[in-house]
């Protein structure tokens, strides 16, 4: 098969070529992710069940994710892809298999989880750091803003789509579902290549170790990314649990019913995917760290609000719960342009692991200080604890000069202003 070569005059045909059969295939997953939760609310109605379940696909994230970038940066990102979506399709073939053989146990579902979450823990730095090698340096914050308009897309619609397949199919056909998206983001791989940095020491001279441990000092000698990695702890901590207790918020505090919750959940996701085309159009600041730093502070105002809300004004929580959907892709977008440009081509891989793994490494801490938080002094307590530290963070970075200056100050190796950076390497 003639592979079609990299051109960087016409980036748009052979980004989107591959960047839309990713799309679909995420499309895909999120609707087998819905069909396998449900069987097992269904099967088990165990909260313990279903939180094994997240954790599981939670770990890979944290603990395998920095080993998986030391090798993205060792290997073909293009055929890191191609394999972890080829893993991916083969848990939900299997599951598949088991469905329609009728041997489908809650095991076989943790199982697949773990194997999943193992192949996107390849995939997602593979496909950032391809990124930013495709894409040219002024457009990486507009293409952040479309990759999360899509996620609310695919927020809103994966649910409704993953409980009709079920109504109209049997499961075993749900799970096949996933596995054709898949082959549809892999077959663009296959022809499309895709642009590799140059390592400037190679893998042969290296052990694997070293290579995690250099992206680890590369992290630490960027100190404006360190300082910012800190503020968005503090901003998951208090985002994670948020986001996990609407149910409870409205059931309980408001006293509504699933319609109001599913109302709550669209408004947020279609608020997603209006800032991630407004982000797309607009491009955000020039300094893409303000435009970060602002939506930090707006989203925390809004949780502020939820926090104060009286319970007979409902439609005050609705409107927030959309606000907020409409920052979370202007603090996430810059935040991922801001790395992808100025790390490193041939240290992304590491680097995007390993701030993506202290990232997750909140969660557990975060939904353990909620609880208790919620339980002694009420629901809209947390909120308004989130919200306030949502904006501390956002005002206090603006006042720290290396967040303030953090596009500046990367004291590692820069990268040229062209897609890629100077020194590519077209690998078959």
């Amino acid at each position: 098969m003639k592979l079609v070569k990299w051109n960087s005059e016409k980036w748009q045909v052979s980004f989107f070529t591959i960047w839309t059969g990713q799309s679909v295939s995420l499309l895909g997953s999120r609707i087998a992710q819905f069909a396998l939760v449900w069987w097992l609310t269904q099967l088990t109605g165990s909260a313990t069940v279903l939180a094994t379940a997240t954790l599981i696909a939670l770990l890979p994230e944290i603990f395998v994710a920095p080993l998986a970038g030391a090798y993205i940066d060792r290997w073909n990102r293009r055929w890191v892809m191609v394999i972890a979506d080829g893993v991916v399709a083969l848990a939900s073939l299997a599951l598949a298999v088991l469905f329609w053989q009728g041997g489908m146990q809650v095991w076989h579902v943790y199982a697949a989880m773990l194997v999943r979450a193992l192949g996107n823990s390849f995939h997602w730095p593979a496909m950032e750091a391809s990124t930013a090698m495709m894409v040219p340096r002024k457009h990486l914050a507009r293409v952040a803003g479309l990759n999360l308009t899509m996620q609310g897309v695919r927020n809103i619609a994966g649910p409704p789509l993953g409980a009709l397949f079920m109504e109209i199919m049997p499961l075993h056909s749900v799970m096949l579902v996933d596995v054709g998206t898949a082959l549809l983001a892999i077959l663009p791989l296959l022809w499309q290549e895709i642009p590799q940095p140059l390592r400037k020491t190679s893998s042969d001279q290296t052990t694997i170790w070293i290579d995690m441990r250099d992206g680890m000092r590369y992290l630490w000698g960027w100190k404006g990314l360190v300082a910012f990695i800190a503020v968005a702890m503090v901003f998951k901590i208090a985002l994670t649990p948020a986001f996990s207790l609407f149910p409870l918020l409205v059931s309980q505090t408001f006293q509504k019913e699933a319609a109001e919750l599913s109302l709550l959940q669209a408004l947020n996701g279609i608020g997603v995917i209006l800032g991630g085309l407004i982000l797309g159009a607009w491009g955000g600041f020039h300094r893409k760290i303000f435009t970060a730093l602002a939506g930090m502070i707006v989203l925390g105002a809004g949780f502020i609000v939820i926090g104060l809300t009286p319970i007979n004004m409902f439609w005050l929580v609705l409107a927030s719960s959309f606000g907020i959907g409409m920052m979370v892709p202007m603090v996430d977008g810059p935040f991922i342009a801001i790395q992808q440009e100025t790390i490193a081509p041939e240290m992304q891989g590491r680097v995007l692991s390993l701030i993506g793994s202290l990232l997750w490494i909140t969660s557990p801490f975060s939904l353990a200080v909620a609880g208790p938080i919620s339980d002694a002094f009420g629901l809209q307590v947390w909120y308004l604890t989130a919200g306030v530290l949502c904006v501390a963070a956002g005002v206090i970075s603006f006042f720290i000069p290396v967040i303030k200056h953090i596009e500046d100050n990367n004291q590692n190796e820069k990268r040229a202003n062209i897609p890629g950076g100077t020194q590519v390497n077209i690998n078959n």
